[in-house]
């Protein structure tokens, strides 16, 4: 073939080593500028952050002159798993000024009844405290996927075990792939914590997680990066019965049975 036919082929090459320069420059771009990207605030919006023990020690005074207003610090998980640094979390936030809430992550291998008590044991009264919460998602959990019906179950239990004590609303962070298989947002009025990477999210939010690697003064490594209506949260009081089911249906007014399904499933991680 001549060197015609060779031409062509040059300058595929070269647009192609073009087009993968200009992406890589864009991505490194991008991951150089999002750790330190924060979201314009509107009225009534405050900068948060979600911390549990991977963050490691954390310096709380340089994270409330960093402009981070509250935090949600992990209490517990399953039923027997207490965050080795909730209590160095919980106290440091508070020192500085910081206004905190805990929060449990919520296991498919224990009953909801369960992690209720173990949350309940594990973090302090503080009327001052901003509401529970309750984190949903797979992702981290417990291989056994029990159905629907038993999932909402032991997650009302939990959740009116919960609200009975604090006397408000749990706030629900709702992983995507919880919410494909154990829907709930809609079924419940109470505040949710959506996660939206690309912009604020289009429905009803009282918390947004804006990232997952955003870097804070005062916190080590990547950190969850919040925005909170405070405001919202603060209103808040716990409606038990019919309206408070994720199910849609009365809570027992009891101790839940744990289901065979939860009885039945694998060890907290």
């Amino acid at each position: 073939m001549g060197a015609g036919g060779r031409r062509p082929r040059t300058v595929a090459v070269l647009l192609a080593a073009v087009l993968a320069a200009a992406v890589a420059t864009v991505s490194w771009a991008w991951f150089a500028w999002y750790p330190h990207h924060r979201p314009a605030l509107r009225t009534g919006e405050s900068l948060g952050i979600d911390v549990r023990h991977h963050q490691g020690r954390i310096d709380w005074a340089r994270v409330a002159a960093d402009g981070v207003a509250f935090a949600y610090v992990k209490a517990s998980e399953g039923g027997t798993v207490v965050d080795d640094r909730f209590r160095e979390n919980w106290a440091g936030s508070r020192a500085a000024g910081v206004r905190r809430g805990a929060y449990h992550f919520f296991t498919l291998c224990r009953s909801g009844t369960e992690q209720a008590r173990l949350f309940l044991r594990t973090v302090p009264r503080d009327p001052a405290a901003l509401p529970p919460a309750v984190d949903l998602e797979l992702a981290g959990n417990c291989a056994s996927r029990p159905s629907r019906a038993s999932v909402r179950r032991e997650l009302d239990a939990f959740l009116t075990a919960v609200e009975r004590s604090s006397g408000r609303d749990t706030v629900l962070y709702v992983g995507e792939d919880w919410q494909d298989r154990y829907p709930v947002l809609g079924r419940s009025a109470r505040p949710a914590w959506l996660v939206s990477f690309l912009g604020r999210p289009d429905t009803s939010w009282s918390v947004w997680q804006v990232s997952w690697r955003a870097r804070v003064d005062g916190v080590p490594g990547p950190v969850d990066l919040d925005v909170g209506r405070l405001g919202d949260l603060a209103s808040r009081e716990a409606v038990l019965g019919e309206a408070a089911s994720v199910a849609g249906v009365a809570s027992a007014p009891g101790p839940a049975r744990p289901s065979r399904e939860s009885a039945a499933c694998c060890a907290e991680r």
